[in-house]
């Protein structure tokens, strides 16, 4: 997309609230929300239209136990003082069309999509009249989609939306969809260093080398301005994968199950306040213990080598 207006704010999650990829459900939302009152979901009310009036509508369309973890965002966010927060619990495809929530969502400075099972978010709100609300208004308007687990997933074209982190580099283990494209060329894996998925987004980008990896930890996000720039929030980390300069690998010629070989992947780390430049695949480091030193010139004394001999 050119000239985008609108933010995009991906978070890693911290625990999954009940997708079926996992099998794991933990009830107790309210603790594990404690990471975004001291970073992440401040710092979405601070870059909002509106800051601390902004409207914004949270989304419980991808969890299995909406009721608890709507309300849980809500408290976060009222005890932040955002002062105009509204709750969607949208869970099947046709409430999409219903006219009052259409309108919340033209209302909407901030949409804050939870976590749980991507596939679910996309198979309601894919391809209906709210989605392409929410792309237009991130197109052209001062408008944040943001997105914590399952709802970062689905943020990009690319989407995975299922795969074991043990087995992910076994050709045929990670599977693949269409999320919802309000950002190209990347795909997004969540609760990235503690669940190690490391594998599971090498599989992703060696089929398609073109596409950038991005893996985000826990209590991690990005913020992503003017369609391309990147910055690092959250206390974690983000995982970055390049294939560009893939050299060689086994994809096609290994049968389903068996592993694959890679040559020459690249792989980026980045921590709070890093920037990546996605249109010119340039990362900058903010705390950069050579930064003092770019501008002092080398010099050689020969007769300090000499000495040396």
């Amino acid at each position: 997309m050119d000239n985008v207006q609108g933010k995009l704010i991906i978070i890693g999650g911290a625990v999954d609230k009940g997708s079926f990829t996992e099998g794991t459900y933990d009830l107790n939302v309210a603790n594990n929300l404690n990471f975004f009152e001291t970073g992440i979901l401040k710092r979405i009310i601070k870059e909002s239209k509106y800051q601390e009036n902004s409207r914004i509508e949270v989304i419980t369309t991808a969890s299995i136990i909406p009721l608890e973890v709507g309300a849980e965002y809500v408290k976060a966010f009222e005890y932040l003082n955002a002062k105009n927060v509204g709750l969607l619990h949208i869970g099947r495809r046709e409430q999409t069309t219903d006219p009052d929530v259409l309108k919340r969502i033209q209302a909407a400075d901030v949409v804050m999509f939870t976590g749980g099972d991507q596939l679910r978010l996309t198979s309601i709100l894919g391809g209906t009249k709210l989605h392409d609300i929410i792309l237009d208004k991130y197109q052209n308007e001062e408008f944040i989609y943001a997105g914590t687990s399952a709802g970062a997933a689905a943020a990009s074209n690319n989407m995975i939306y299922q795969g074991s982190s043990q087995e992910a580099l076994l050709k045929g283990e990670v599977k693949i969809t269409s999320g919802l494209s309000l950002i190209q060329n990347v795909i997004i894996d969540t609760h990235f260093v503690q669940r190690g998925r490391m594998g599971r987004l090498f599989q992703a980008v060696v089929g398609n080398p073109r596409i950038l990896g991005i893996g985000l930890g826990e209590d991690t996000g990005l913020l992503i301005t003017n369609d391309s720039n990147m910055e690092a929030i959250g206390s974690g980390l983000v995982i970055l994968v390049d294939g560009r300069s893939i050299m060689d690998t086994n994809l096609t010629q290994v049968e389903l199950g068996k592993p694959i070989s890679i040559n020459n992947m690249i792989v980026h780390v980045m921590s709070m306040f890093d920037t990546y430049d996605l249109k010119n695949h340039k990362m900058e480091i903010h705390n950069s213990q050579y930064f003092s030193a770019l501008d002092i010139p080398v010099e050689l004394n020969d007769n300090s080598i000499e000495g040396l001999e």
